[in-house]
C-alpha cells in the first residue's frame, strides 16, 4: 500500500467466475482499488474487467504479477491451479487470498505454508465471520458451554442433483481427488474446530458418487456425498454429513455442538440467531451487538432486525485480510495454515472411505 493511493490496498483477481464476483464486491466494500483481473482468455478478462469495474484486464498472470502497484492477489480459479498460482503470487512478493480448497494435495499445501514468510496469505472460510458463529465460539472459549461432548454437523446442497447438472468441479483433473468434501466439507470441519476449539483426531468415512456420467463428463470418480464419524483430541464424538444431491437444500450448513453445560446450534440459512440449549430452559439469541461477545459484536454491521448474510460475512473476511496486510492481527483470520488443515482432513476422509478403516490424523497442529 502506497501513500499515493491514500494507503488503500490495490487488489487484483485471477479468475472470472462466480467467486470472482463475490471477491470483487468484498474488495470494493473494504475500500480497495480494483487494479485488474486476468481470466482464462484475453476476451473473457476484458469482459470481466468491464462487468466488475476493474481498471484493466491483464493478458496473463505473469503480466499481473509484474505490476508493482498490485498489493494483494485473489486466486479464484479451479482447484488444481491454486498451488501453482498462489506460489507464483508469493514468489512475486505479493499478499494472497486463495480460494478453498487451498490445494488438492497435502504436499502442495505444506509447500505454500512454508513459502508465506512475512506475507499475508488467507483462505476464505467466510462462515467464521457470521456474528453468531463468533458468539458460539465465545461460549466455548469462556468455558460457559463446558467441554465438548458431541458434534452433529451437516452441509447440504442440491445444485448437482440431476444427471444433467454439470460443472468443472466434477472433473478430478480440475477439482482434485475430492469434490463435495473438499468444496463444502472443508467449511464444515473448519467451523467445528474453530467454534469448539478442539481438533479432529481420527475419522471413519464412506462416500457415494451418484452419477459417474454427467452432461459433459464421463468416468466421474469425485463424490456427491460423504458421511463421516469423527473423534476429537479431547475425546468428543461427532458426525458430519456432506451432500451436493440433497433436494431442496440450497446451502444448508448446520452446526450443533453439545458441551457439558449447553449446546449451541448455528444454521447458516438462518444466521440471525443462535440456539443455546440447556438442561433447564433454552435460549434463542438474536444478532444484537448489545447482547453479544465483543468479537461477535464487532461483526454486526447493521442494527439488529436488519438481516446480515453471506456477502456481509465475506466482506468482513476480506476487510480483516486487508487489515492484516496493513500490519494488524485480526482475531480468527483463516490463514494458509488453516487451509492446509482442511486439506489434511479431506485427505484423511477420502483415505478412510477408500480403505474402509479409521484414519488417524496424527499430531499436526496446522
Amino acid at each position: 500500500m502506497s501513500a499515493e493511493n491514500g494507503g488503500r490496498v490495490r487488489a487484483a483477481i485471477v479468475g472470472g467466475g462466480f467467486m470472482a464476483e463475490v471477491h470483487s464486491r468484498a474488495a470494493r466494500s473494504a475500500r480497495a482499488e480494483l487494479a485488474g483481473v486476468v481470466s482464462s482468455t484475453p476476451e473473457k478478462s476484458a469482459r470481466v474487467a468491464d462487468a466488475l469495474g476493474f481498471e484493466k484486464a491483464y493478458g496473463s498472470l505473469d503480466e499481473l504479477l509484474a505490476d508493482d502497484s498490485v498489493d494483494v492477489v485473489h486466486v479464484c480459479t479451479p482447484n488444481a491451479q491454486h498451488a501453482e498460482q498462489a506460489a507464483a503470487v508469493l514468489a512475486a512478493g505479493k499478499h494472497v487470498v486463495c480460494e478453498k480448497p487451498l490445494t488438492t494435495t497435502v504436499a502442495d499445501g505444506e509447500a505454500l505454508v512454508a513459502a508465506v514468510g512475512t506475507l499475508t496469505a488467507t483462505v476464505p472460510f467466510a462462515y467464521r465471520f457470521h456474528p453468531m458463529v463468533r458468539e458460539a465460539r465465545a461460549r466455548f472459549r469462556s468455558g460457559e458451554a463446558g467441554h465438548v461432548l458431541t458434534v452433529n454437523a451437516s452441509y447440504l446442497q442440491d445444485w448437482l442433483l440431476g444427471v444433467d447438472d454439470d460443472n468443472w468441479r466434477v472433473d478430478s483433473a480440475l477439482g482434485g481427488r475430492s469434490r463435495a468434501f473438499a468444496d463444502i466439507g472443508s467449511h464444515l470441519v473448519d467451523l467445528v474446530e474453530f467454534v469448539s476449539g478442539d481438533r479432529v483426531s481420527r475419522v471413519a468415512a464412506t462416500k457415494k458418487t451418484v452419477f459417474t456420467e454427467r452432461a459433459s463428463h464421463s468416468g466421474i470418480s469425485t463424490e456427491d456425498a460423504v458421511a463421516v464419524v469423527i473423534e476429537t483430541r479431547s475425546g468428543a464424538l461427532g458426525t458430519l454429513l456432506v451432500s451436493q444431491v440433497a433436494p431442496g437444500r440450497k446451502n444448508r450448513l448446520l452446526l450443533e455442538i453439545a458441551g457439558s453445560a449447553e449446546s449451541v446450534v448455528f444454521d447458516q440459512e438462518q444466521p440471525e440467531t443462535l440456539w443455546v440449549g440447556k438442561r433447564k430452559g433454552s435460549l434463542l439469541i438474536p444478532r444484537d451487538a448489545d447482547q453479544l461477545d465483543a468479537d461477535a459484536a464487532r461483526l454486526c454491521v447493521v442494527p439488529s432486525g436488519h438481516p446480515q448474510g453471506y456477502q456481509d460475512a465475506f466482506n468482513a473476511f476480506v476487510a480483516d485480510t486487508y487489515a492484516a496486510v496493513g500490519g494488524a492481527e485480526p482475531e480468527g483470520l483463516p490463514r494458509f495454515a488453516d487451509g492446509l488443515r482442511a486439506v489434511r482432513v479431506t485427505e484423511a476422509v477420502l483415505d478412510s472411505a477408500e480403505a474402509g478403516t479409521w484414519i488417524e490424523m496424527g499430531t499436526h497442529d496446522d
